[in-house]
């Protein structure tokens, strides 16, 4: 038997962009359409970490409107990965690069995950190492167990060697529960979620971060 590459998936549209805060603004104008004020508390309690139609129908019970769940949640969808898509190449920085860079020297499958465009953030990367993946969840703010398994699987890669790259305390618990190591990236937006259970957590993806999941790997 073949023996399997060791690997990294990250979360681009959470990790190295502020996903969170494009998502909040994103559900936010179009809630206010259908007469719902969003702000950060009613986003923690019904929307995060839940599917986008699930967690709009929750919220439109707490707040006693009759809005449409499935028509907004696929209208959202659309608007952030449209969101995601017009963004993602400039977020592609010379850390992040470095950060990818880092990873690849040493041997690693290096994916990059996205609900965007993924050809235009491969060609924003520029690194044939590098593999940018089409994502298509429809979790507010994060992923599942099974999106990561399944990213592991299109990718010909193993949980159990595989470090998930995760913004937030669910894409963390998320990424445990599939059976892969996390390294989560926190910032103001999702600072008061739990990122128990990640091996380590930083603010941003460069050279450091890549030494810290090399380390989770034991690549030396």
């Amino acid at each position: 038997m073949a023996k399997m590459s060791k690997g990294v998936i990250v979360e681009f549209d959470f990790t190295v962009l502020n996903g969170a805060e494009i998502l909040f603004d994103t559900a936010k104008k179009l809630l206010k359409g259908a007469g719902v004020e969003l702000n950060t508390r009613l986003e923690a309690l019904h929307l995060a970490g839940g599917n986008y139609q699930g967690g709009l129908a929750e919220l439109f019970e707490a707040t006693g409107r009759n809005g449409d769940a499935a028509a907004l949640a696929r209208e959202l969808n659309t608007a952030f990965n449209s969101a995601v898509a017009a963004k993602a190449a400039d977020a592609v920085t010379p850390a992040f690069k470095n950060f990818l860079k880092a990873l690849a020297d040493k041997g690693l499958k290096v994916v990059v995950a996205t609900r965007g465009d993924a050809a235009a953030l491969a060609e924003a990367i520029g690194d044939d190492r590098v593999v940018a993946y089409a994502e298509t969840s429809s979790t507010y703010g994060s992923c599942k167990w099974d999106v990561w398994k399944r990213a592991c699987r299109a990718n010909g890669l193993h949980e159990m060697l595989t470090t998930a790259v995760t913004g937030s305390g669910f894409g963390v618990r998320a990424a445990l529960i599939a059976g892969m190591s996390a390294l989560g990236v926190t910032n103001e937006r999702v600072a008061w979620q739990d990122f128990g259970g990640a091996d380590k957590v930083v603010e941003t993806l460069d050279k450091k971060a890549a030494d810290a999941v090399l380390q989770m790997l034991k690549v030396s």
